[in-house]
């Protein structure tokens, strides 16, 4: 495919309108645009002053709290680890299973209480609490845009007698007569070449397991530690990004054991993954439903299997229950049994089965490095041997000429590596990850050709939702030539299949010009000035 046209006078002088070109060049009235104005500017303050709050409360660190005044909006979290420009953002979506409700229950806020009062307390009276005010708010919480179980049943059929379903759900709940649906198995690739399974339970399965991850949220959400960021209630992925880079700046560099769990959500052993929760919560209510949900059967194709391991990716209940297993195998055993026994510094950030070990000394990576292994083999889970690595992160000396690092790393699906600053001095910047751009370009030229024969508006729109969602997670401080090589690539793609809709009108760069300055494809823009 030829770049030709880059250097175009018209395309440089339609890429110079900026990020407001979406929006057209309607004018609108002086005294709307002003109220709106005011509106942003006091929304925004109200939510960089929430951000400051949250992390106050779990930092003692006043000069790593204010680095985070100026945030820019905190973007809602999504089903998905990475932003990604195959992914599009709709903006007024419906509220889905990552965001939290409005208001928040008296009866968890109590059991939040308790467990936050009493950390060595077993609960054993809690299924009690699952009634059809709690599956109200369940049903509320759950995404209503997903795809249907293998009943067919979306949300807007669900919804046709909402409360007589969950009545009849409450009263199958309460008896012990609920039986857990097989969950529909799907395949999405990964950047191996391999395949990941993604599981599809029935709507209304859905709704049940978000009551008892509520029941099981308002307890653990009390025991997690500040440095797990993965599937919880006002953590996201940049939360942990910026955590990462500030400690690793106040070490000055370290030794990172960037570690892998070989199919972490497939070989969770059920028995283990009880005997775990039950350390907190021994509700026979609660644990029979769980191991419901653990034991329905996998429809893949045609057949049905019953695993005896694993938790299905794409459960509700699934995030919280990965956190409890891997709050016990790796979170407690860091704090209480590694960290004391080192010599230097060091610190965990944790974002799922995703995690990063840092330490100041060689020698003390080198013994995680050891003992890592072993701990997970005892719990039934296997580190993988080829993609766990030890590598030594160290700023580079003040005279190394390079302006950059030599040793990098992946997290999270960014590279962080040393870089010079503009004032010369050594800083840790994150990029976005080699195969992550390259998951992010491919998904935009499958669009694009699969849709080619939609209308420019709508094909407009979706490119530009696409885009939007790529700016929200990869969006931070540093990293915008990467940004901006996303957008080139989509304008380029764009009109590639665009000129192979009709053998007959070929697409000139003259004429998209034309239809760039219309349907402007939305520029890159810093959103997480982290």
């Amino acid at each position: 495919m030829s770049n030709a046209g880059w250097g175009h006078p018209a395309y440089q002088a339609q890429v110079c309108t900026g990020y407001f070109c979406l929006y057209g060049s309607r004018k609108r009235d002086t005294k709307q645009r002003s109220r709106q104005g005011i509106d942003a500017r006091a929304t925004s303050k109200v939510r960089r002053e929430g951000q400051r709050a949250v992390l106050a409360e779990h930092s003692n660190d006043d000069r790593r709290v204010s680095r985070l005044k100026g945030w820019g909006t905190n973007v809602q979290g999504t089903h998905y680890r990475e932003g990604e420009a195959g992914h599009h953002v709709l903006l007024n979506r419906p509220t889905g299973d990552t965001l939290r409700s409005p208001t928040v229950s008296p009866i968890l806020q109590q059991i939040a209480k308790e467990a936050r009062a009493y950390p060595d307390r077993v609960f054993t009276t809690l299924a009690h609490h699952i009634d059809v005010d709690l599956l109200h708010e369940a049903y509320a919480r759950t995404a209503k845009q997903a795809a249907p179980g293998i009943d067919g049943v979306t949300a807007g059929i669900y919804a046709e007698n909402l409360e007589e379903n969950l009545v009849h759900l409450h009263q199958r709940m309460r008896s012990g007569s609920y039986q857990a649906s097989a969950v529909k198995r799907v395949w999405l690739d990964k950047d191996d070449g391999s395949q990941r399974p993604i599981g599809m339970p029935t709507f209304e399965d859905k709704i049940a397991q978000r009551a008892v991850a509520m029941i099981l949220e308002a307890v653990y959400e009390q025991d997690f530690y500040p440095f797990s960021y993965g599937f919880r209630p006002g953590r996201n992925p940049h939360r942990a990004l910026f955590e990462l880079r500030e400690r690793s700046m106040q070490m000055k560099g370290s030794w990172i054991v960037d570690a892998d769990i070989k199919g972490f959500f497939d070989t969770i052993d059920h028995d283990l993954l009880r005997e775990t929760i039950k350390k907190r919560i021994n509700d026979g209510g609660i644990i029979r439903l769980i191991g419901k949900w653990l034991n329905a059967g996998v429809l893949d194709g045609e057949h049905v299997t019953y695993p005896e391991q694993g938790t299905p990716q794409g459960g509700v209940v699934s995030p919280i229950l990965a956190n409890v297993f891997l709050h016990e195998v790796l979170d407690d055993w860091s704090v209480n049994q590694i960290k004391p026994r080192l010599e230097g510094n060091s610190f965990l950030i944790r974002y799922a089965d995703d995690f990063i070990i840092a330490c100041e000394f060689e020698s003390d990576a080198n013994r995680v490095m050891d003992v890592l292994p072993k701990r997970f083999d005892r719990h039934g889970l296997t580190i993988h041997p080829t993609k766990t690595r030890l590598i030594a992160f160290r700023r580079p000396e003040y005279r190394h000429q390079s302006g950059k690092g030599h040793d990098t790393f992946d997290f999270l699906g960014l590279t962080h590596f040393w870089a010079r600053s503009r004032k010369g001095t050594w800083v840790i910047k994150r990029k976005t990850a080699k195969k992550r751009m390259q998951r992010a370009m491919n998904a935009l030229s499958n669009w694009c050709r699969q849709n080619r024969h939609l209308s420019l508006t709508e094909q407009h729109r979706m490119l530009c939702l696409k885009l939007m969602g790529h700016y929200q997670y990869y969006g931070i401080t540093g990293n915008f030539r990467m940004l901006e090589r996303v957008h080139r690539h989509a304008v380029a793609i764009w009109r590639f299949w665009l000129d192979r809709r009709s053998s007959k009108n070929a697409m000139r760069w003259d004429k998209f010009l034309k239809i760039l300055n219309t349907f402007p494809l939305l520029r890159p823009r810093i959103v997480q000035p982290i």
